[in-house]
């Protein structure tokens, strides 16, 4: 599909392969990608949350020469760590630097986007798709304002998939291997990415010969080696962690404490319907069109494309289930499918509207439901993404999550002690050890694993007291907040028992109250004497041998 003045016309996919890129789908492109640039720009100070703590956190000890789990643990693959420690050095280790890295990021994957449905469907439709993944990929709804490690899953696996998509004639072996590589590179982003590597491995494998004859040795061939070119990334890594002494500890958090990592069917369905729930009203048209564009897959002329595509949207799906737990940030994988899906549907309906009379009302209801899809998610957060402040936005997209107090924190830490001084935060806030630049006296930087009914809780518990008492750390922060916790009926509570004692030979120095989504109250030194909290959401600071 492409467009002649105002009037959408049909082309052929392979025709708008073999054009240009005209100059007004460029310039549309880099209004998309200005505009939603500009929008990420006015939110560069929205504080962080915890997993972007986390990775800055991590990418500042990489910086330092501490290597991947030695200091710090947690699930995650080492990849996004090495990514944001090239964006602290790039742009700084700020919350600015972060979201910098994270707008150049999302513009890249935009424009992949656009390529990547261009080569399956058309001209016009890779605009359209562009501009629907820019835009839901801001929607708060799915956490797109920060610097999740799936925008860095997705950039490697559109890339990949538009290396997949070179036409069986051109498809070498260096070709083959490449798309491998990026696929295994957005791995090492995510372990939820392992659903894209299948799906580019199928795709290889159901893939056309050359000359349209099935020859199944040559496809396992070219699927073995893509196969290859996505290990290569993990075993170098693998390679890399047991040179520096930190395989066991990755392995462990990785995949023996990540395989406990999951819900249950019911409470999985319980998640999956709130998470619907509470997307679906920024996304409805979207969604709409992705349900017409799967139909149309099935008939017509993109039924050729239509196995690569539904790889993509399957490996989506699955990348988004892992775990059950369907979290808001896990539907950013699903964003690059739905806009092609989108974009598939926008232009199934202007082909069924054609006709020698029809070309008015096919113009308006093309144009009508584009606007409909773009304009929706950013009405419907026209307040965090336009109007609200940066500690606002953080209350309305994250409630009483102590993200904005964890900056205040951090700075009295920073400016109370040195830089060798150690800091234990007993709680699952990260972000306390980046903004303050001060180390962790523990690798427990979540507590979330403490609390939850897996068989390697209470060991973990005990192995975090001896790590603090044996850092002896200068300060301590004892978070109050449930969703710094998530302590269950059943959890094991060793650990409040041990500090209520250890905490003991600590002075408290300071209390941050979170009265309200719109009052946080501070108390330093002698000012906190005689303030009770007036809420369930506060931190208390100590800092050892020191009176107040």
């Amino acid at each position: 599909m492409s467009v002649r003045g105002d009037t959408l016309i049909a082309v052929s996919p392979s025709a708008a392969r073999a054009s240009p890129h005209p100059a007004w789908v460029l310039f549309l492109l880099a209004a998309v990608v200005l505009v939603t640039a500009a929008v990420r720009l006015r939110l560069l100070e929205v504080p962080l949350d915890r997993d972007e703590g986390e990775y800055a956190y991590f990418g500042q000890l990489l910086l330092e020469g501490v290597p991947p789990y030695a200091a710090a643990y947690n699930l995650k693959a080492p990849g996004i760590y090495g990514v944001y420690a090239l964006i602290l050095a790039a742009f700084g280790q700020t919350t600015t630097g972060i979201r910098l890295g994270l707008i150049v990021v999302t513009s890249a994957t935009t424009v992949l986007t656009y390529l990547l449905a261009r080569r399956l469907v058309g001209l016009a439709a890779g605009l359209v798709a562009a501009a629907v993944y820019a835009v839901q990929a801001l929607n708060p709804k799915v956490l797109g304002l920060a610097a999740y490690a799936e925008h860095f899953v997705l950039l490697f696996v559109v890339a990949g998939a538009l290396v997949l998509q070179t036409q069986a004639r051109d498809r070498r072996p260096a070709i083959v291997l490449a798309a491998g590589l990026l696929f295994g590179v957005a791995f090492l982003m995510k372990q939820s990415a392992a659903a894209f590597v299948v799906g580019g491995a199928l795709t290889m494998l159901l893939s056309s010969d050359p000359d349209g004859t099935p020859r199944w040795p040559r496809r396992l061939r070219m699927t073995a080696l893509f196969v290859a070119g996505a290990v290569i990334p993990f075993a170098l890594a693998c390679l890399a962690l047991l040179g520096v002494g930190t395989l066991g500890t990755f392995w462990f958090w990785s995949f023996v404490y990540g395989s406990t990592y999951s819900a249950g069917l019911l409470e999985g369905w319980s998640n999956l319907v709130a998470r619907l729930a509470a997307v679906a009203p920024s996304a409805s048209v979207t969604l709409a069109l992705g349900a017409i564009g799967l139909g149309a897959l099935f008939r017509g002329r993109l039924r050729s494309r239509g196995g690569d595509v539904l790889l993509l949207v399957a490996a989506s799906c699955l990348g988004t289930m892992v775990g059950l737990h369907f979290r808001p940030q896990y539907c950013l994988l699903m964003l690059p499918a739905l806009a092609l899906l989108a974009a598939i549907g926008l232009d199934a309906l202007g082909r069924l509207l054609a006709g020698p009379r029809a070309s008015v009302l096919q113009r308006a209801v093309t144009i009508v439901l584009a606007v409909a899809a773009l304009g929706q998610p950013l009405y419907a957060s026209r307040d965090v993404l336009f109007q609200l402040g940066s500690v606002q936005v953080s209350r309305t997209i994250y409630g009483r999550n102590p993200f904005p107090e964890s900056v205040e924190v951090a700075r009295y830490i920073r400016e109370h002690t040195a830089p060798g001084d150690r800091v234990a935060v007993l709680g699952s806030e990260p972000q306390i050890y980046f903004y303050s630049g001060r180390r962790s006296a523990t690798g427990y930087i979540y507590t979330y694993p403490l609390m939850e009914l897996q068989p390697y809780a209470a060991a973990m518990q005990h192995q975090m007291i001896r790590e603090i008492e044996t850092a002896n750390p200068r300060y301590l922060v004892f978070v109050k907040a449930p969703t710094s916790w998530l302590v269950r009926p059943d959890s094991d509570l060793t650990i409040f028992g041990w500090f209520a004692e250890y905490q003991r030979s600590f002075t408290r120095v300071g209390l941050v109250d979170i009265v309200s989504e719109k009052e946080t109250v501070y108390r330093w030194g002698e000012a906190m004497v005689g303030y009770a909290p007036h809420s369930n959401a506060w931190l208390l600071v100590f800092e050892r041998g020191r009176k107040p």
